[in-house]
């Protein structure tokens, strides 16, 4: 029934609708189900390319058990601020996981990382971290180490002197410069290629192909994001900051 718990026959109509390419609004009005719902469903069991009906009712019935486990030994929910609905904040925290993941962000990354993003002072501590998410201080060390290298996240210090590791609505910006400034790195040195494989050779154009390509796309992205970044800063009356070296 709407509102419920997804059956295992709408977990198939889901995969049927997939399959055949339907979007996720047009799935949904099919079951009378909100398009969260169906979003929600298919970006944590695998996206619309891995879906499957059964794995994602046995991961579901998984984890329902785990909960059941966890309740005894007294673990609770992050409380929630702002009449937020606790499960379902859960629940999203776990799809904007998944999606970081399928964009090539590894898992412990995209958790913390989604962590710091759906938290309102969009920073936390170390520990922090750690007591949220239930893992090792090294693994959190670990996560924190590669965002900071790809400029998704900052590091302050508090009134304690406590490192804090901040996300806001700068650090998109500085990662897509970070991500165009390695790809220019790869532009300039298949541009020496082209030199040492000889130009006019069938390998050296391919070469000269690669960093065209690139320096195209590297230069729009560029393009894109100061300009996302002056009207974003415009509209909410702030200066941007100059780009982080």
């Amino acid at each position: 029934m709407p509102g419920g718990r997804l059956t295992q026959q709408e977990r198939q109509q889901i995969a049927l609708g997939l399959a055949d390419g339907l979007p996720y609004a047009e799935i949904a009005r099919s079951l009378d189900r909100p398009t969260s719902t169906v979003t929600r469903e298919v970006m944590r069991n695998g996206g619309p390319t891995a879906y499957r009906a059964d794995l994602a009712h046995r991961a579901t019935e998984h984890r329902q058990h785990r909960r059941k486990q966890a309740g005894p030994r007294g673990s609770k929910a992050t409380p929630q601020a702002h009449g937020r609905d606790a499960e379902a904040v859960h629940e999203f925290e776990e799809v904007f996981t998944t999606v970081l993941i399928q964009s090539g962000m590894p898992k412990m990354m995209s958790r913390v990382l989604t962590c710091l993003t759906i938290t309102d002072s969009g920073s936390l501590t170390a520990a922090e971290l750690v007591e949220r998410l239930q893992v090792s201080p090294a693994s959190v060390s670990k996560a924190i180490a590669y965002l900071e290298d790809q400029s998704f996240i900052r590091r302050e210090r508090d009134e304690r002197r406590r490192d804090r590791y901040v996300v806001d609505d700068d650090i998109w910006y500085q990662s897509m410069i970070a991500s165009a400034r390695a790809t220019d790195r790869v532009i300039e040195t298949a541009r020496q290629g082209v030199g040492i494989l000889v130009p006019g050779t069938p390998a050296a154009a391919r070469l000269e192909g690669v960093a065209r390509f690139l320096d195209f796309v590297s230069e729009n992205t560029t393009r894109a994001a100061n300009q996302a970044r002056e009207v974003l800063h415009t509209k909410s009356g702030t200066a941007p900051e100059a780009p982080r070296d």
